[in-house]
Protein backbone atom coordinates (compact mmCIF):
# COMPACT_ATOMS: atom_id res chain seq x y z
CA UNK A 1 0.00 0.00 0.00
CA UNK A 2 0.87 3.17 -0.64
CA UNK A 3 1.44 6.14 1.71
CA UNK A 4 2.48 9.98 1.87
CA UNK A 5 5.80 11.07 2.81
CA UNK A 6 6.15 13.72 5.34
CA UNK A 7 8.90 15.17 7.18
CA UNK A 8 8.50 16.14 10.89
CA UNK A 9 11.05 18.16 12.97
CA UNK A 10 10.31 18.96 17.18
CA UNK A 11 11.16 21.49 19.57
CA UNK A 12 14.08 19.74 21.33
CA UNK A 13 16.17 22.93 20.56
CA UNK A 14 14.38 25.09 23.26
CA UNK A 15 17.14 26.03 25.98
CA UNK A 16 16.28 24.81 28.99
CA UNK A 17 18.61 24.44 31.87
CA UNK A 18 19.02 20.89 34.36
CA UNK A 19 15.83 18.95 34.72
CA UNK A 20 13.63 20.81 32.58
CA UNK A 21 13.80 24.68 34.04
CA UNK A 22 13.84 27.87 31.76
CA UNK A 23 17.53 28.63 31.05
CA UNK A 24 16.37 31.92 32.72
CA UNK A 25 14.46 30.60 35.85
CA UNK A 26 11.45 29.32 36.07
CA UNK A 27 9.81 25.99 35.36
CA UNK A 28 9.07 24.55 31.99
CA UNK A 29 5.14 25.19 32.85
CA UNK A 30 6.08 28.68 33.27
CA UNK A 31 7.21 29.23 29.98
CA UNK A 32 4.02 27.28 28.83
CA UNK A 33 1.79 29.77 30.81
CA UNK A 34 3.56 32.63 29.52
CA UNK A 35 3.52 31.01 25.75
CA UNK A 36 -0.53 30.67 26.78
CA UNK A 37 -0.72 34.75 27.13
CA UNK A 38 1.11 35.36 24.25
CA UNK A 39 -1.12 33.32 22.02
CA UNK A 40 -4.17 34.28 23.92
CA UNK A 41 -3.09 38.78 23.36
CA UNK A 42 -3.26 37.49 19.28
CA UNK A 43 -6.23 35.09 19.44
CA UNK A 44 -9.16 35.26 17.08
CA UNK A 45 -12.21 33.28 18.14
CA UNK A 46 -12.37 30.91 14.96
CA UNK A 47 -15.88 30.17 14.95
CA UNK A 48 -15.81 26.77 14.83
CA UNK A 49 -17.70 23.63 17.11
CA UNK A 50 -16.72 20.78 18.07
CA UNK A 51 -17.42 18.98 15.32
CA UNK A 52 -14.42 17.73 12.95
CA UNK A 53 -14.42 19.04 9.65
CA UNK A 54 -12.80 16.21 8.12
CA UNK A 55 -15.09 13.77 10.37
CA UNK A 56 -12.05 11.60 11.23
CA UNK A 57 -10.17 10.84 14.42
CA UNK A 58 -6.72 10.22 15.17
CA UNK A 59 -6.16 8.09 17.57
CA UNK A 60 -1.70 8.74 18.57
CA UNK A 61 0.77 7.82 20.35
CA UNK A 62 1.12 10.03 23.00
CA UNK A 63 5.70 10.91 21.92
CA UNK A 64 6.45 13.91 21.91
CA UNK A 65 8.43 13.38 18.04
CA UNK A 66 5.50 12.96 16.87
CA UNK A 67 3.74 16.08 15.74
CA UNK A 68 0.45 14.84 14.22
CA UNK A 69 -0.84 17.86 12.76
CA UNK A 70 1.81 18.49 10.81
CA UNK A 71 2.83 15.18 9.98
CA UNK A 72 -0.74 14.34 8.30
CA UNK A 73 -1.36 18.15 7.08
CA UNK A 74 -4.21 18.74 8.82
CA UNK A 75 -5.09 22.47 10.38
CA UNK A 76 -7.21 23.22 13.60
CA UNK A 77 -10.70 22.04 13.72
CA UNK A 78 -9.77 19.34 11.02
CA UNK A 79 -9.91 16.00 13.74
CA UNK A 80 -10.21 14.69 16.77
CA UNK A 81 -6.68 13.40 18.50
CA UNK A 82 -6.76 11.00 20.83
CA UNK A 83 -3.83 10.27 22.57
CA UNK A 84 -1.91 7.86 25.06
CA UNK A 85 1.07 6.08 25.89
CA UNK A 86 1.65 3.59 22.85
CA UNK A 87 -1.63 4.62 20.97
CA UNK A 88 -3.32 1.43 22.27
CA UNK A 89 -6.88 1.01 21.78
CA UNK A 90 -8.01 1.11 25.30
CA UNK A 91 -11.81 1.17 26.98
CA UNK A 92 -10.92 4.96 27.49
CA UNK A 93 -10.11 5.44 23.86
CA UNK A 94 -13.07 3.73 22.71
CA UNK A 95 -15.36 5.65 25.01
CA UNK A 96 -13.68 9.25 23.11
CA UNK A 97 -14.34 7.73 19.98
CA UNK A 98 -17.66 6.71 20.66
CA UNK A 99 -18.38 10.20 21.90
CA UNK A 100 -16.26 11.44 18.88
CA UNK A 101 -18.57 9.49 16.63
CA UNK A 102 -22.25 9.56 18.46
CA UNK A 103 -22.25 13.07 19.48
CA UNK A 104 -20.07 15.26 17.39
CA UNK A 105 -19.83 13.70 13.84
CA UNK A 106 -16.66 11.46 13.25
CA UNK A 107 -16.88 8.85 10.58
CA UNK A 108 -13.56 7.42 10.06
CA UNK A 109 -10.41 6.63 12.54
CA UNK A 110 -7.09 6.76 11.76
CA UNK A 111 -4.59 4.63 14.09
CA UNK A 112 -0.83 5.94 14.51
CA UNK A 113 1.56 4.07 16.32
CA UNK A 114 5.40 4.67 16.07
CA UNK A 115 9.23 3.07 15.62
CA UNK A 116 11.19 3.24 18.65
CA UNK A 117 8.18 3.20 20.83
CA UNK A 118 8.88 3.03 25.06
CA UNK A 119 5.76 0.75 25.47
CA UNK A 120 8.13 -1.71 23.27
CA UNK A 121 10.65 -1.70 25.74
CA UNK A 122 8.37 -2.27 29.16
CA UNK A 123 6.47 -5.34 29.81
CA UNK A 124 3.58 -5.92 32.13
CA UNK A 125 5.80 -6.44 35.06
CA UNK A 126 5.82 -2.68 34.84
CA UNK A 127 2.08 -2.77 36.71
CA UNK A 128 3.28 -5.12 39.35
CA UNK A 129 6.56 -3.04 39.67
CA UNK A 130 4.60 0.23 40.42
CA UNK A 131 2.17 -2.21 42.92
CA UNK A 132 5.27 -2.55 44.99
CA UNK A 133 6.16 0.42 45.46
CA UNK A 134 2.93 2.68 46.21
CA UNK A 135 1.11 -0.35 47.46
CA UNK A 136 -1.95 -0.32 45.28
CA UNK A 137 -2.44 -2.82 42.19
CA UNK A 138 -3.60 -0.07 39.06
CA UNK A 139 -6.86 -0.74 37.50
CA UNK A 140 -5.29 -0.52 33.93
CA UNK A 141 -3.08 -2.53 32.00
CA UNK A 142 -0.07 -1.21 30.53
CA UNK A 143 -0.55 -2.71 27.53
CA UNK A 144 2.71 -2.98 26.43
CA UNK A 145 3.93 -4.79 22.88
CA UNK A 146 7.03 -6.41 21.07
CA UNK A 147 5.81 -6.14 17.78
CA UNK A 148 4.47 -2.77 16.82
CA UNK A 149 2.50 -4.14 13.46
CA UNK A 150 0.82 -6.28 15.47
CA UNK A 151 -0.26 -3.64 17.65
CA UNK A 152 -1.68 -1.84 15.30
CA UNK A 153 -3.48 -4.64 13.66
CA UNK A 154 -4.90 -5.27 17.43
CA UNK A 155 -6.00 -1.90 17.85
CA UNK A 156 -7.63 -2.05 14.29
CA UNK A 157 -9.49 -5.28 15.41
CA UNK A 158 -11.08 -3.41 18.80
CA UNK A 159 -12.20 -0.21 16.93
CA UNK A 160 -13.74 -2.54 14.21
CA UNK A 161 -15.44 -5.02 17.08
CA UNK A 162 -16.44 -2.41 19.50
CA UNK A 163 -20.45 -2.11 19.52
CA UNK A 164 -20.60 0.96 20.72
CA UNK A 165 -18.81 2.84 17.75
CA UNK A 166 -21.15 3.39 14.72
CA UNK A 167 -18.73 3.99 11.55
CA UNK A 168 -15.88 0.89 11.63
CA UNK A 169 -15.53 0.73 7.76
CA UNK A 170 -12.81 2.94 7.49
CA UNK A 171 -10.77 2.21 9.97
CA UNK A 172 -6.99 2.37 8.96
CA UNK A 173 -3.84 1.84 10.43
CA UNK A 174 0.07 3.11 10.55
CA UNK A 175 3.15 3.09 11.93
CA UNK A 176 5.31 6.15 11.75
CA UNK A 177 8.81 6.30 11.64
CA UNK A 178 10.54 8.52 14.04
CA UNK A 179 13.66 8.59 11.75
CA UNK A 180 11.94 9.59 8.51
CA UNK A 181 8.98 10.99 9.09
CA UNK A 182 6.72 8.07 7.03
CA UNK A 183 3.84 6.85 8.08
CA UNK A 184 3.73 2.93 6.61
CA UNK A 185 0.05 1.19 6.32
CA UNK A 186 -0.44 -1.81 7.99
CA UNK A 187 -2.45 -4.78 6.61
CA UNK A 188 -5.33 -5.49 8.96
CA UNK A 189 -5.32 -9.29 8.07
Amino acid sequence: MTSNVVTMTTSAAVPTGSEGAIANGGTVTDRLVEANQRYAAEFTDPGMDARPVLQVAVVACMDARLDLHKALGLQLGDCHTIRNAGGVVTDDVIRSLTVSQRALGTRSVVLIHHTGCGMESITEDFRHDLEMEVGQRPAWAVEAFRDVDQDVRQSMQRVRTSPFLLHTDDVRGFVFDVRTGLLREIDPA
